[in-house]
């Protein structure tokens, strides 16, 4: 290592099985396809991992268009976790990543037959941990989401770990609670290694002289820069709630933006929106970490983790 150089790598040590990051620079799932179709912007094995869109068991079509919406600071999209299905996934995408030289993460969402998905990728060599997406509803509960009640995200949190016992498991926590530090707590109890916070926030965009909405589905998932605030202050309640290490998200666009969620106690970030804005944004940001480093007086990520003055 270089004198102009700092070591950016990062282990997420859960109470059952730990990931170890080359640097704390995760894409987001659902912004970065399979991996491969970022490969002309960037050196995929630069990153600290690529976190794969939303599996499911079966291929599905996602919801009608249209789905994305831009709005001021950010975006809306409603896209229906629209995937190849997770046999796709392993026999024609997952070989052809770089799974040997970085973490490739699987996203799942908590449905009915999410149990099935994370025992099918508990298997999956080139599968290094699993990212389950709670921010789904319970149908069975009457539709409210399995990410807004404690003990149903507990649920699901033992089921994935009973499901998928040999993989790194993260829970993805929804910024639509009222406590995000209780949801922490519980899904940290009932066996997570990790938690990424923040999903998106629930919103909705009208055409006014259409009189409609201008998502097909009425209501999406806002991202981008207009959430980092929230992001940052989600992070910041979860990292002093757990003990388990937290991947912070949200509006994330360049590396201030990283060392910023580092600070408040994170451990990784992921990369989301920006991607959108610029296929090479991620790549870019691991790029400009070492220097906004050294700007900053920062020579270790431990030594800025968690460091943030309130008093």
């Amino acid at each position: 290592m270089n004198q102009h150089s700092m070591d950016l790598s990062v282990t997420l040590k859960g109470p059952t099985q730990s990931l170890h990051l080359k640097n704390p620079v995760l894409t987001a799932s659902g912004t970065f396809g399979y991996g491969m179709e970022f490969a002309p912007y960037g050196d995929l094995t630069s990153l600290g991992g690529i976190i794969v869109k939303g599996l499911s068991l079966l291929p599905r079509d996602g919801n009608p268009c249209p789905r994305i919406v831009e709005t001021t600071a950010g975006m809306l999209n409603a896209v229906g976790l629209q995937n190849d299905g997770v046999e796709a996934f392993c026999k024609e995408k997952l070989p052809r990543l770089p799974w040997q030289h970085l973490p490739v993460i699987a996203n799942l969402y908590a449905t009915a037959e999410f149990g099935e998905l994370a025992a099918r990728l508990n298997e999956e060599e080139g599968v290094a941990a699993l990212e389950v997406n709670v921010s789904c509803p319970n149908v069975k509960s009457g539709g409210i989401l399995f990410g807004q009640d404690p003990k149903l995200a507990a649920a699901v949190t033992r089921a994935a770990r009973d499901a998928a016992p040999n993989k790194p498991l993260i829970i993805k926590l929804s910024p639509n609670v009222t406590d995000i530090a209780l949801m922490a707590r519980s899904v940290q109890d009932a066996g997570a290694d990790m938690i990424s916070c923040i999903n998106t926030l629930s919103g909705m965009a009208v055409d006014v002289a259409r009189r409609k909405p201008r998502l097909a589905n009425v209501i999406g998932g806002l991202s981008g820069p207009a959430i980092k605030p929230v992001a940052l202050r989600c992070v910041w309640q979860v990292c002093k709630a757990v003990d388990i290490p937290v991947i912070g998200l949200g509006g994330i666009c360049s590396a201030e933006d990283v060392l910023e969620f580092i600070l408040v106690g994170a451990h990784a970030v992921q990369i989301g929106t920006a991607n959108f804005i610029s296929p090479d944004r991620a790549f870019e940001i691991v790029k400009e970490l070492p220097a906004v480093c050294r700007q900053l007086g920062v020579t270790s990520l431990d030594e800025l983790r968690g460091s943030l003055k309130t008093a």
